[in-house]
């Protein structure tokens, strides 16, 4: 009898012995999992690395190629367009105005009723209308001929709240979101048709003329004011409500900025100089590149294998199209040298831009002690039902890594066009504030992208310039700016209201 329970004893202890073996080799595996997933993320975080020097070499880069730009068409990487938008809002407008906001498979109408620098904005209305698919590889006029319809449907529809002058053609600000070639105020011909249009018939041709032939062939009386896009917009409506708006960034889905030039400073302009002596320059400043800027290897394959490799190298670092890509593919890395979702890659983690920035977003704004955000995205989107805390952890601060590069990239961006403007040393006796007017869902809903951009921003201008200097989120550009530019561009002009 007490042979079988000394041989039951060692049975249980080899038993328990070889379990604990177990459990520590686990915890080695997993100890050594970690270790070599955050060599990878220490790594990465070197090469993200935006000191303050590198900053304003990246924006004195930024500044040169500016002036390059300006100089002759095809000087930079910067495109440094002419807007012919010489007159911004002032807040003096009156009347009932319109904007035509076409960028995607759907479009907007908008009327807004200004009453000057009373009532600014007293009123508006708009309806959105989706664009039939076969129009949108169908033919010019079926496209322009539908889009004119519901501009009909839509001025039939008007209420008694709007007061167009009796006798004057209605005016229209045209947001065109595709890529064209600006020819004046309101003409542009279409360079090629981006987001899922394909209409041959229309590239080479005058958008304006197009919607004008349209809207002429049913009998309505409306005149294209302003052909814009929606960078100028956003600075349009940016100085409407604040005079001192001196350029305009956008942060979303993709990035752009565009601010007031002297008309002096642009060499490339033929011509008389505007009365204004001022232009806006839609700089298209996404295409922006430089030595300086820290890219990695992550942000070469990821430009290699998108549709514009060479293009674009800007945003693809600082936009909400990308930040989260570049988080997978530094998780796909992990995964397959580090083995840090388990033996097995996440097949979900091995699709492009499956995880997107407001889902980074969330994960990089999760405050709770065991980030329960995180693993709850890590299971809705890649299918990992396990992530213990320390997985969580690094999936956090590479996030963070991410954002913070964009977002001091993006104050750089800013430093530099600050610069260009000579804006950047006290002048004696000049307090007037320069306010920088933002929009874009990437600025306006990741709060610590934001926050880290205005720091950054503080701390490249030093404190006694940055008092002068103010950040304001300004909404609907492509839409209410496209208004207010028709407006400002109107043919009635001086022409005292009957």
């Amino acid at each position: 009898m007490k042979k079988v329970v000394v041989g039951a004893g060692v049975v249980c202890a080899v038993a328990v012995c070889t379990a604990a073996a177990l459990v520590v080799r686990q915890r080695v595996k997993n100890c050594g999992k970690w270790s070599r997933a955050m060599g990878i993320l220490k790594e990465f975080e070197e090469k993200c690395e935006t000191p303050i020097e590198k900053l304003k070499q990246v924006a004195d880069a930024m500044a040169v190629e500016m002036h390059a730009g300006l100089a002759s068409e095809g000087g930079s990487k910067l495109k440094m367009l002419i807007s012919y938008v010489d007159n911004l809002p002032t807040g003096d407008e009156k009347g009932v105005f319109y904007a035509l906001d076409l960028g995607g498979t759907n479009f907007r109408v908008l009327r807004v009723q200004l009453g000057g620098k009373e009532e600014r904005v007293a009123r508006k209305e708009f309806v959105e209308v989706s664009i039939p698919p076969h129009l949108m590889t169908g033919s010019s006029e079926a496209l322009f001929g539908f889009i004119a319809e519901a501009l009909a449907k839509f001025i039939e529809e008007e209420g008694d709240g709007f007061h167009p002058v009796s006798g004057r053609q209605r005016e229209l600000g045209f947001t065109f979101s595709f890529p064209v070639k600006q020819t004046s105020i309101a003409s542009g011909t279409l360079i090629k048709w981006t987001k899922g249009f394909n209409i041959e018939d229309a590239v080479g041709e005058d958008v304006v003329a197009e919607i004008t032939k349209a809207m002429e062939k049913i009998g309505l009386d409306m005149r294209v004011a302003a052909l814009v896009n929606d960078t100028i917009g956003t600075l349009a409506g940016g100085r409407y409500n604040n005079d001192n708006v001196i350029a305009a960034v956008i942060l979303g889905t993709g990035t752009n900025a565009a601010y007031v030039e002297r008309a002096h400073a642009i060499p490339k302009w033929q011509g008389l100089l505007p009365q204004s002596g001022e232009m806006v320059i839609n700089m298209e400043w996404g295409n922006f590149r430089s030595s300086h800027l820290p890219l990695t290897e992550y942000d070469h394959a990821l430009d290699l294998e998108s549709l514009n490799p060479g293009e674009q190298i800007f945003e693809k670092i600082i936009s909400g199209m990308y930040l989260g890509e570049i988080v997978r593919r530094v998780l796909c890395r992990m995964a397959e040298e580090a083995a840090f979702f388990g033996d097995v890659v996440p097949p979900k983690l091995k699709k492009p831009f499956i995880l997107r920035t407001p889902d980074m977003s969330a994960m990089h704004h999760d405050t709770s002690p065991d980030l329960k955000v995180i693993g709850s995205k890590l299971n809705d989107i890649l299918e990992v039902s396990n992530s213990p805390l320390p997985m969580r952890k690094i999936i956090f601060e590479l996030c963070n890594i991410v954002a913070t590069r964009g977002a001091r990239l993006s104050a750089a961006g800013i430093y530099g066009i600050i610069r260009k403007l000579g804006r950047d040393t006290p002048r004696d006796g000049d307090n007037q504030k320069s306010v920088i007017a933002v929009d874009g869902g990437l600025f306006e809903h990741y709060t610590k992208f934001r926050n880290t951009l205005e720091s950054t921003l503080k701390e490249l201008l030093g404190d006694e310039i940055a008092e002068n200097f103010v950040i304001e989120l300004s909404n609907d550009g492509s839409g209410i700016g496209a208004a207010l530019l028709a407006a400002s561009h109107s043919q009635y002009l001086g022409v005292e209201e009957s």
